[in-house]
């Protein structure tokens, strides 16, 4: 038996949504997006590397600013209009290419293996659990922040 996803998805499809629609432009944003954010990203750490058996600090900031940026990107985004448009260009070309190549799971990831040795294995496990719950909470406060920025905002021909 075959399972069907809907009408509404299927005209979705049809409009090129929920993907890049074989759009060269949005990969084009997205790869320029991304080198920038990767090429801050290894400036800054470069700049204050990681001492080895410590806590990671630069990759640490890096991904919970990430978070924090994403969350209110993402936010501000969706409750501007729909994800078309500009919008769909800012979200790509911001959120997935910028803050993309700016954050770093894999950095993390190697960081992390690297301190569960059994001399660090304290750090490791803190500064995995951190790393994680921190991100988390970024991108929370980051979403509280442009739902609030909206709320503060008044509504084109509203009364004050």
């Amino acid at each position: 038996m075959a399972v069907t996803d809907g009408p509404a998805a299927a005209a979705s499809r049809r409009r090129g949504r929920g993907g890049l629609g074989g759009s060269p432009r949005l990969v084009a944003v997205i790869f320029v997006g991304g080198a920038l954010g990767t090429f801050a990203r290894a400036v800054l750490e470069d700049a204050a590397p990681a001492r080895p058996g410590a806590v990671p600090w630069t990759t640490l900031a890096i991904n919970v600013v990430g978070s924090l940026l994403l969350g209110l990107l993402l936010e501000t985004l969706a409750r501007t209009g729909p994800d078309e448009g500009w919008r769909r260009t800012a979200r790509l070309g911001l959120g997935t290419g910028v803050l993309g190549g700016f954050t770093t799971y894999s950095t993390f990831a190697v960081e992390t293996v690297g301190r569960l040795a059994p001399q660090t294995l304290l750090v490791g496990i803190a500064y995995a659990v951190g790393s994680v719950v921190s991100g988390v909470a970024a991108a929370a406060v980051g979403y509280r922040l442009a739902h609030g920025l909206r709320r503060s905002t008044p509504e084109p021909g509203a009364r004050r």
